[in-house]
């Protein structure tokens, strides 16, 4: 097996969007190529009712997908289509795009006004540009979890992991998104397919991931004695990992462990033009997605 190197690390970077939210963007804007077919991951936590409430009013999507990961509170959700719901605690919405539609997500905090969630948009091939909108709910007790007898935990919310498989299917990148707990001080491996596209998000606790170009990929490694040598650093709250590739990440918790999400996909490798919550594959598609938008045809019927 080889270990994915870590290309870059680096922390999320403060913004705000629709009406006024305050989060923490991990990536997104930038070169889409970094982590195809990934464009854009968005951490909101907040304490702050008044840093939330505005929400997300109505916004329009086309060619992509955004999954949308709730830890603390509730987004109650409506479209253009008629769709209405509500998201818990532990739940996943991963919607399709695809051709078009509106679409407002409005947070609330839990009983001690605080939210945290996350949403990451995955991008869809050309061929999927145009299909159909659809939902994919999932509450948290359809989640899979595995407990490791070390007391490691992994919430398997899509792909196969540890012979579990996620409740979301039908992804176009086939990916793999897991919630991952290690306990203090544990080190562990986990495979990921090498044709994947890798990244870690951690968003508690800290932990130091192995670095292939390291010595034996050492960790938190001490000398006799108690010197400590080659400490690599403690990947800690609002962190990106970035890897390369390879088939094994490892990492070790820290001391108070860590808790992070593990995502994986397989590369689209297509032209991609984009402008705000749409993304398509030319500036002519894109060009005529904003006419669409301006003369009302923006939505296609049901068929």
């Amino acid at each position: 097996m080889s270990l994915r190197p870590t290309l870059e690390t680096r922390k999320a970077i403060p913004t705000m969007e629709g009406a006024g939210v305050k989060l923490h963007r991990a990536f997104g804007f930038q070169d889409p190529s970094e982590l195809d077919p990934f464009l854009l991951f968005d951490d909101f936590r907040n304490e702050r009712p008044e840093d939330f409430r505005r929400g997300f009013p109505w916004h329009p999507h086309r060619g992509i997908e955004t999954i949308t990961y709730v830890l603390e509170g509730t987004v109650d959700h409506g479209d253009s289509l008629g769709n209405v719901g509500t998201l818990g605690a532990g739940d996943v919405q991963w919607m399709t795009a695809g051709s078009g539609i509106l679409h407002q997500e409005m947070p609330h905090g839990n009983a001690r006004g605080q939210m945290h969630g996350f949403q990451l948009w995955g991008n869809l091939p050309s061929s999927q540009k145009m299909t159909a909108p659809r939902y994919q709910d999932v509450t948290s007790a359809d989640i899979p979890v595995i407990t490791d007898d070390d007391g490691t935990r992994v919430k398997v919310i899509t792909g196969e992991f540890w012979g579990k498989t996620g409740p979301v299917d039908g992804i176009a990148a086939d990916p793999q998104y897991l919630d991952i707990s290690v306990p203090a001080g544990q080190k562990k491996t986990f495979k990921i397919d090498t044709y994947r596209r890798a990244f870690a998000y951690v968003f508690e606790g800290a932990a130091a991931f192995a670095d292939a170009s390291a010595p034996s990929g050492v960790l938190l490694e001490k000398e006799v004695g108690g010197e400590e040598v080659n400490i690599r650093d403690l990947s800690g709250n609002r962190t990106l990992i970035r890897f390369g590739t390879g088939e094994e990440v490892t990492l070790q918790a820290g001391p108070e462990g860590v808790r992070f999400l593990l995502i994986s996909g397989a590369p689209i490798d297509e032209p991609v033009a984009w402008h705000g919550p749409i993304v398509m594959n030319t500036q002519e598609e894109l060009q005529q997605a904003m006419r669409e938008l301006n003369n009302g045809t923006f939505i296609r019927p049901a068929h």
